[in-house]
């Protein structure tokens, strides 16, 4: 069994952490923990240190909690980040995701869109969405 989270480092994403520990504890399943880039190239390298670690210190969380774990860095591409978390999440063959959420207001999501809500409507496996 594989549980994927996807991990920022904001406080959302801290919660949908724990969650995904306590519920690989449950389960006994591994964890794959994800973060997205964005932007054009020159934005992503100049976030690319902070992105891996931030990775990394959600890494040795699981790890210290005897959770087996991989971590994948995903650079921006033609696909919005949702659209890359779900592909990814297809390719792994992940059994439920877990993904942090923060309230936006109706303007918000139709001008920016949300990463959580197409999550939530295209996976193919259940998501857990928490904030």
């Amino acid at each position: 069994m594989l549980f994927m989270v996807c991990y920022d480092g904001s406080s959302p994403a801290k919660i949908a952490l724990d969650v995904t520990r306590r519920y690989s504890k449950a389960f006994g399943a591994g964890v794959l923990v994800t973060t997205a880039l964005e932007g054009d190239p020159k934005e992503q390298l100049n976030k690319l240190e902070e992105a891996e670690q931030i990775i990394k210190e959600a890494k040795k969380f699981l790890q210290k909690n005897d959770i087996e774990c991989e971590t994948k860095l995903l650079p921006a591409n033609t696909m919005s980040i949702g659209e890359n978390l779900v592909f990814l999440a297809e390719e792994k063959k992940v059994d439920k995701i877990v993904i942090g959420t923060s309230r936006k207001s109706k303007v918000g999501k139709f001008v920016f869109g949300s990463t959580t809500q197409h999550v939530i409507l295209t996976a193919n496996c259940p998501v857990i969405a928490v904030k």
